[in-house]
């Protein structure tokens, strides 16, 4: 841990932070007693539930409060050794950086290299100077071959990788960033931390806001925990994620692998201690367990190919039995042959087939730019096919128009504002009702039923809500309609842990009911444990189909399709190949953990 306590880059002395109007009493503290010193060169996560006072925090390091944002501040934030208000933000800014969760709001320009200018020659930094550090942050965060690009035409990852640079263009001290991973796949994602890794080998202080917590453990050397306000835990990775309970309780993820750790030493099969975090770890953690009970002991060797493919055929009685569909039933959602290109630009998508039944959930995976979005816009009418034919609930999508689809066929977009448009929550979530034909009071009586199964505040308007709030009010507005057929794009990007879960288990109840869902989702875990089958694409084609488990098995067809496959299934890949295969097809922690209960116990 690199750490400087006696002289830090950044510190809060007790601050305290209310978003209070003027004559406004008893308003609640986003920040609320917070001290907190760090280090050049250190490496920080800060993770959280929604609403905890985690963006709060980084606008606070940033100086956008109390410079941008008003409202009642109470201890002081030093940068640099200096009180954030006693300077000016653009003195601030020279010193720290800063990385939004919305990269589009924070481009300024149309093209890469203009990016970039805008933020040196506003600084007034030498003309003599600016082409060497434009070039040099572009090589640093890997994209000198985008210098010329439009930034319309970049990915997700790419976007991000320009914020990074125009930032590091201006030679900041430290670099705060808020979820900068939550719209990208695993690769990006994994990209954009490799990026901060070697940004601060360079000195460069990094403190990042992030709810992917595998990729946390993976690169930072302290994490800081928030809730309502305050920072309730801090320490190493392995400190912090060795208190399970208390996270469950936040409502606040562990790695998987940590997960596992902390089942073991629940279940009595371990002392306490700092969980295990990668999957190296967690495979020799369970050997360690299990190898002295097994037949022939420490010296068994690898289990055969035969067997352990014998054992996934059969299907282990830990894995995770998939949701049956309809018996019988016809498939709601049909896509024959389809391809697509958009207007000036090569073919987006070509040669899809799929067909999915009614009560099932299909995860869409790949890469940014793989074609999962494309996909779900011919699905719901947004797009006609140029070749081939995509039938949804009989309908054929080249010849009804979209507001006929729509009836039978509902979406809920990556970003729920797009989704948005009424005063109230209430009023939001009977739209789609009324749109229908539905009486209004008809409409309200069944949009209530759903509001307050959500717990949401029926009568604020779904704008002053928090993101994962918004999207749980675009959900609601999806489920109120009772679709055939329901099209999550990112259903869980920037949602915290609890949030996640009531949307995916709301997803699974709208399964159960026999609504066909289907997911694109970077989030590799939520699909494991929520999908009974995927769509693998790359390159705008489908590169394989099937059972979630059997397909993320697939070791050639994650590497093609880019994807890394969640960390219980490379481990239970591992288990099954070089211990046990009844370790074979398990996806979930509890059937790890289970399993290796009764193979102790057997011996």
């Amino acid at each position: 841990m690199r750490m400087t306590d006696q002289n830090p880059i950044v510190r809060l002395d007790d601050v305290s932070f209310s978003y209070a109007q003027a004559g406004e009493k008893d308003a609640p503290r986003a920040l609320d007693h917070v001290s907190l010193s760090v280090g050049a060169g250190e490496f920080v996560g800060v993770i959280g539930p929604s609403g905890a006072g985690k963006s709060t925090l980084a606008a606070a390091l940033s100086g956008a409060i109390p410079h941008h944002y008003r409202g009642e501040l109470y201890g002081a934030v030093y940068v640099d050794g200096k009180d954030t208000c006693d300077v000016t933000l653009t003195d601030i800014s020279q010193v720290v950086g800063s990385v939004l969760q919305d990269i589009d709001a924070q481009m300024v320009a149309s093209v890469v290299e203009d990016e970039l200018l805008f933020g040196l020659e506003n600084f007034g930094v030498p003309h003599d100077q600016i082409e060497a550090r434009l070039s040099g942050a572009l090589e640093t965060v890997g994209i000198a071959d985008l210098r010329d690009r439009e930034i319309a035409t970049l990915s997700g990852g790419q976007k991000q990788k320009v914020s990074i640079a125009a930032i590091l263009a201006m030679r900041p001290r430290v670099l705060v960033l808020d979820e900068p991973t939550a719209a990208l796949d695993p690769a990006s994602s994994r990209l954009v931390f490799d990026t901060l890794c070697t940004v601060r080998e360079q000195g460069i202080t990094v403190i990042v806001i992030e709810q992917k917590v595998a990729l946390l453990s993976r690169y930072c050397d302290r994490i800081l925990v928030m809730d309502h306000g305050r920072i309730v835990l801090s320490g190493t990775p392995r400190q912090v994620f060795g208190h399970a309970r208390e996270l469950r309780e936040l409502g606040v993820d562990s790695p998987r692998m940590a997960r596992v750790h902390n089942s073991l030493v629940e279940k009595g099969l371990l002392p306490p201690g700092e969980p295990c975090l990668t999957v190296s770890e967690a495979e020799s953690l369970v050997e360690g367990l299990v190898r002295p009970h097994l037949a022939g002991g420490a010296q068994a060797g690898p289990v055969a190919d035969a067997q352990r493919d014998a054992a996934f055929r059969a299907s282990s009685p830990h894995a995770a039995v998939p949701r049956p569909h309809a018996e019988g039933a016809e498939p709601v959602v049909r896509v024959e042959g389809v391809g697509f290109a958009y207007p000036g630009s090569g073919a987006a998508v070509e040669d899809l087939n799929m067909a999915v039944y009614p009560g099932e959930v299909v995860g869409v995976v790949g890469q940014n730019g793989a074609g999962k979005t494309t996909l779900t816009k011919l699905l719901n009418g947004l797009l006609k096919p140029a070749v081939g034919q995509v039938l949804v609930s009989g309908l054929d999508t080249r010849h009804v128009p979209t507001s006929r689809i729509a009836a039978h066929c509902a979406t809920l977009f990556q970003n729920p504002d797009c989704q948005l448009c009424k005063n109230t929550v209430l009023d939001e979530v009977a739209f789609g009702l009324e749109l229908q034909g539905v009486d209004a009071d008809e409409a309200r009586r069944r949009a209530h039923k759903v509001i307050e199964r959500f717990g949401l505040p029926e009568g604020e308007s779904p704008f002053s809500l928090s993101r994962g709030q918004r999207q749980m009010v675009a959900l609601a507005s999806v489920v109120v309609v009772e679709p055939d057929v329901v099209l999550l794009d990112e259903p869980t990007s920037g949602l915290d842990y609890r949030e996640c879960m009531t949307v995916m288990r709301t997803v699974s109840e709208m399964a159960d009911a026999g609504c066909a869902v289907i997911m694109v989702c970077h989030d590799m875990e939520v699909v494991s444990d929520f999908a009974e089958r995927v769509v693998v694409m790359a390159d705008g084609r489908i590169l394989g189909r099937g059972p979630t488990a059997q397909e993320f098995a697939d070791e050639p067809l994650m590497r093609r399709a880019y994807v890394e496959a969640p960390q219980v299934t490379r481990l239970s890949q591992a288990l099954a190949r070089d211990l046990s295969p009844e370790y074979a097809g398990i996806s979930q922690v509890s059937g790890i953990v289970d399993l290796t209960g009764e193979l102790v116990s057997r011996g």
